[in-house]
C-alpha cells in the first residue's frame, strides 16, 4: 500500500472499479483544492452488459453513473466532472489514456485515485510506461475495507492481493499478458 504527498495537480483521475471508495476519496482531494476537476476513466467494454442486452434487459447506467452522483452529493460540481472519453480494458490501458490525456491538456501532474492494494502496482505502471513526465501522485482511498495487517483471512482480500501479485510479475515481464478483447 502507498500514498504519495499530495501535490498541486492538473486533475485527479479516478482509476475504475471500487465503487464508491475510490471516488468518495477523489471527492475529498478536491475539496482540499488540489485540483480543478475530477476525471473518470472508462472501463471497457463489459462483457457482462452486452450479454444481459442480448438476454433483451435494458443495462441501466454504469459505474460512472454512480461515481457522478457520488461526487455531486459530496460538493464536486457538475462541471468539475468530466468522463474520459477512451475506454482500458486493465491498469496499463487505463495509465496510458491517461498520460495521453494529462499531456494533450499541457499538465504536469495528475492525482490517481485508486484502492489500498492496487496503489503500489499503479505507481509501478506508471513509472514503467510513463516515467516521471507527466508526474502522477498515488492516494489509495482511505475508506476502502481492505485490511493489509489481515488480508488472508478474507477472501476478497485475498484475491485482491493474489491479483495485484500477478499484475506486478506481468509489469516486469513486460507485460506479456494482454487484456481479453472479446
Amino acid at each position: 500500500m502507498v500514498a504519495d504527498p499530495l501535490e498541486q495537480a492538473r486533475a485527479i483521475v479516478v482509476l475504475s472499479d471500487y465503487t464508491p471508495f475510490r471516488v468518495m476519496e477523489a471527492a475529498s482531494i478536491y475539496r482540499q483544492g488540489w485540483a480543478p476537476e475530477v476525471w473518470l476513466t472508462q472501463p471497457g467494454a463489459q462483457p457482462e452488459s452486452a450479454a444481459l442486452a442480448r438476454l433483451g434487459f435494458k443495462v441501466v447506467g454504469d459505474e460512472n453513473y454512480y461515481n457522478r452522483l457520488v461526487l455531486i452529493r459530496l460538493g464536486v460540481p457538475k462541471g468539475a466532472i468530466r468522463a474520459m472519453g477512451e475506454g482500458a480494458q486493465n491498469t496499463a490501458e487505463e495509465i496510458q489514456v491517461i498520460a495521453r490525456e494529462v499531456r494533450h491538456m499541457s499538465g504536469d501532474r495528475v492525482i490517481l485515485v485508486t484502492s489500498k492494494p492496487h496503489s503500489r502496482r499503479v505507481r509501478a505502471t506508471w513509472r514503467v510506461l510513463v516515467g516521471r513526465t507527466p508526474d502522477a501522485v498515488v492516494r489509495h482511498a482511505s475508506g476502502d475495507p481492505y485490511n493489509p495487517d489481515r488480508w488472508w483471512r478474507r477472501t476478497r482480500d485475498a484475491l485482491a492481493v493474489s491479483r495485484e501479485v500477478f499484475g506486478l510479475m506481468n509489469l516486469v515481464a513486460g507485460f506479456p499478458v494482454q487484456p481479453d478483447r472479446r
